[in-house]
């Protein structure tokens, strides 16, 4: 049995789809150096470690569309594209997770 098919990602500027792409590694970097949600240091650490590199590839992508006269973001249509991608689990692994009670 085959998992669901997605909906195909809307039609993006190869800039955009950079900013997706490196808004999501950012993304996965912090979750991993979240506190609430870690369990080592070492993890952590290599985390912040490659987000340097990461955050600085997520400015430069925004920086070309700047310069390539792409000044607004469509954002109906990228928080469609970060949904296709799986952002909103994505990003949910960001916040502190729910309290337990007990």
């Amino acid at each position: 049995m085959y998992p669901p098919e997605l909906p195909p990602l809307p039609s993006l500027t190869r800039a955009e789809c950079e900013l997706i792409d490196r808004y999501l590694e950012v993304v996965d970097l912090i979750a991993r150096i979240n506190p609430a949600r870690g369990d080592d240091t070492y993890r952590g650490l290599r985390a912040a470690q490659a987000l340097v590199s990461r955050a600085t590839e997520l400015r430069d992508a925004l920086d070309l569309m700047h310069r390539r006269g792409e000044s607004q973001v469509h954002a109906a249509t990228l928080a469609r594209a970060l949904r296709v991608l799986d952002g909103e689990r994505r990003t949910q692994r960001v916040t502190l997770p729910p309290e337990t009670v007990g």
